[in-house]
Parts: structure tokens; C-alpha cells; sequence
């Protein structure tokens, strides 16, 4: 079975260009033609304006409100939503931050744990982060019986501890291109950690017109085959 998967950070559907739109940001996700997509930085109401615009079913992780709304990640996908939980990966004094888990139906009749990411933006905030990611009830759970994906903004454009930790459980997608900001790409914030279970056969940054503007982040998707 082959599966794309794709991270973007939408920043709340605000393009470079300063105009918000959930369809702009739908058009990008439809060149992309992801099976699976991670969304960080949306709002409740863009998610339902952008799985109807798909018609892809959708599930947020709220971390906070914003302006009324929730406000968190999101994780859409072609294939059945089995369950999901959201993570608290908060840390006192920053911005309230979470990790929406997905458990998706294959077609084997098996799951995939979708884990859907977005760290803070300080060096020591990622390293409580990435401690709490690999934790016992987390992502170590020994309830997790299925392959494990881990993506999304992570905020590390270096090697700090989140990827090291990272590193030591799963295998990483490994990309030359920098994905934000979306204009002029420099750094590589964005990433995706995998399972041995999945093969990775691609991994690419989605860079058309449209994307470049859509966002301060481009989409980076990634093509799996699923291992029997």
C-alpha cells in the first residue's frame, strides 16, 4: 500500500502577501494530493472550511482559543479516522503547544498512529518538549502497536534535543530543501520520523506559485510504501 503524508504550517490561512484564505491554502493541499495532511497554526473554522473544500474528514487538537475559535492542529485524511488524542506539550510561561494523535484505519485492516506536531520556539521549551514526545505516554506507550508517523513544525533548524531523541526511536526523512519562510525558504523547520514498518520512497517540498505565497511555510510531503 502507498500513502503520502504532508506537514504545512498554514499560519492561521495568512499568506505572505497578508490576505487569509482557507481556499488559497485548499488549492495548495490539492496540488499536493496528500492521502494524509498535518496542519499546524489553524483555526476550528478553517479546518471545517478546508476538509469541506477537499472533502476530507478532519480532526483538531485544540490547544487554546483564539479569538473564540479553537486553535491547534489538524490532522485530515482519505483514509477512516479510527481515534484520535491530543497531547498537552505546554510548558509554564509559553504558548500553549500540543500533539494531535490520529490513529487511522489501513486497508489491511491494521492502524497507522499519525502524531501530529508543533514545539515552542525557545531552545529550553523544545527540550521539556521533546522529552515529553518520547515519554512512556507518549509516544514510547506500550499500547501503540501499529507504525508510528511523527510530524510537523518543530521549530528546530538545528540538531537539538527533539531531534536527537527523535532520532534514537525512529527513522528520519532526510530533505535538502528548506521549507520556511515561503518565499525565500532558509531554514528547515519543518520534519517527519517514521517507523521501520513504513519505506520511504520520496520527499519533496511542494514549491508552486500558489505556495509560496499561501503560507510562511511550504508544504513538505513525503511518499510511503506500507510494509505487510
Amino acid at each position: 500500500m502507498s500513502l503520502r503524508v504532508v506537514t504545512y504550517n498554514v499560519h492561521k490561512c495568512r499568506g505572505m502577501d497578508g490576505r487569509t484564505s482557507t481556499l488559497r491554502v485548499a488549492e495548495v493541499l490539492r496540488e499536493v494530493g496528500a492521502d494524509v495532511i498535518a496542519l499546524q497554526e489553524v483555526l476550528g473554522h478553517q479546518a471545517e472550511a478546508i476538509s469541506s473544500e477537499l472533502a476530507m474528514p478532519y480532526a483538531i487538537g485544540e490547544n487554546r482559543k483564539h479569538r473564540g475559535y479553537a486553535y491547534g492542529n489538524v490532522v485530515l485524511s482519505r483514509l477512516p479516522i479510527f481515534a484520535t488524542r491530543n497531547y498537552d506539550l505546554s510548558i509554564t510561561g509559553r504558548e500553549e503547544r500540543g500533539c494531535l494523535r490520529a490513529d487511522l484505519a489501513l486497508n489491511s485492516g491494521a492502524l497507522l498512529h499519525v502524531f501530529n506536531v508543533h514545539l515552542g520556539t525557545a531552545l529550553g521549551e523544545r527540550r521539556d518538549q521533546g522529552r515529553k514526545l518520547v515519554a512512556a505516554d507518549l509516544l514510547a506507550d506500550a499500547e501503540l502497536q501499529h507504525p508510528r508517523i511523527v510530524l510537523g513544525d518543530f521549530n528546530e533548524w538545528t540538531r537539538g534535543l527533539a531531534t536527537h531523541l527523535l532520532r534514537a526511536h525512529m527513522k528520519s526523512a532526510e530533505c535538502r530543501f528548506r521549507s520556511y519562510p515561503g518565499l525565500l525558504p532558509l531554514l528547515h523547520l519543518d520534519h517527519i520520523y517514521y517507523d521501520e514498518d513504513l519505506r520511504l520512497e520520496k520527499l519533496t517540498i511542494h514549491r508552486t506559485r500558489k505556495a509560496l505565497v499561501a503560507s510562511d511555510h511550504l508544504p513538505m510531503a513525503a511518499d510511503f510504501a506500507v510494509k505487510a
